[in-house]
């Protein structure tokens, strides 16, 4: 593997920010994680795609500046208040920057699942399409039946479906995923990131033949034209480290040339995100 595009990792920093889906107890990922950390792992990764941890606008201008200090961050997806009156004063105040490409929203840990088809919600990603702005899904298997009503409502909202929507990869079941997945795959705006993949696996034992059948599935449905890598460091450490993600993203996929290889490892990525070549 060469010239990868990173298109998911993270940043964070317990002294600034307040993390409430981490605990303090949790050894692994209760520490700051900064550039200094990622960079030295990035043996086969020349850029990577930083994805908001927190919601609060003071997270965009704090890694919009680490991504000015740092060439290696292409991008950054940041967060708004989907919901706020003022969210079009939200986005103005971050899409300017060149690095600033998306919105995420932490959407499956809202207590509603059907949160993000809100009318609130969906006028705030109407702001998110009229800033020419891209919007990820971060979902679980059960939030994928929203995916025809927001193309419907969005239809030139480019959006991309975090970490293959978190199937039950530890149990290897497909029930209902499978079946939601291939309708959203039918929407041309809709893309897929394999991500978070072993994290969703028995964090001590996964091999890459658990991940394979999710992997090959989401190959199947969306082609390599709409399929980005992402490493979801460091929340991967759970389970693994960056390099353990990239091998199993190698032993899944096997050997790949062409047309194929540069839309998997990049190219997908690049045009998504509109990222400098």
């Amino acid at each position: 593997m060469s010239r990868i595009i990173d298109a998911h990792q993270h940043f964070w920093d317990i002294e600034r920010f307040t993390y409430p889906w981490m605990s303090p107890d949790d050894p692994v990922l209760y520490r700051n994680y900064l550039p200094s950390d990622l960079k030295p792992l990035m043996k086969v990764v020349d850029r990577t795609v930083f994805v908001q941890a927190n919601h609060d606008l003071e997270e965009n201008e704090w890694v919009l500046g680490l991504a000015d200090e740092h060439d290696f961050i292409a991008g950054v997806v940041g967060w708004v208040d989907l919901t706020s009156p003022d969210v079009d004063e939200q986005l103005a105040r971050f899409a300017s920057h060149p690095k600033f490409v998306g919105i995420r929203h932490i959407t499956h840990d809202e207590p509603d699942d059907d949160w993000i088809v809100r009318d609130d919600v969906v006028r705030g990603l109407r702001s998110v399409q009229a800033h020419g702005l891209t919007f990820d899904l971060l979902f679980r298997p059960q939030h994928l039946k929203h995916v025809p009503s927001l193309v419907r409502a969005l239809p030139d909202l480019p959006m991309v479906i975090d970490h293959i929507a978190k199937p039950r990869i530890r149990e290897g079941v497909m029930d209902g995923w499978l079946d939601d997945m291939r309708i959203a795959a039918s929407f041309e705006t809709v893309h897929c990131k394999i991500s978070g993949l072993i994290t969703e696996a028995d964090h001590t034992s996964w091999t890459f033949k658990d991940l394979k059948p999710f992997v090959d599935q989401v190959i199947a449905l969306f082609g390599f034209e709409r399929l980005m890598l992402g490493s979801d460091w460091p929340v991967c450490n759970l389970a693994g480290d960056y390099h353990a993600v990239f091998a199993a993203f190698a032993d899944c996929i096997g050997t790949l040339d062409g047309p194929d290889h540069d839309n998997l490892m990049a190219g997908t990525a690049r045009r998504f995100y509109k990222l400098p070549d």
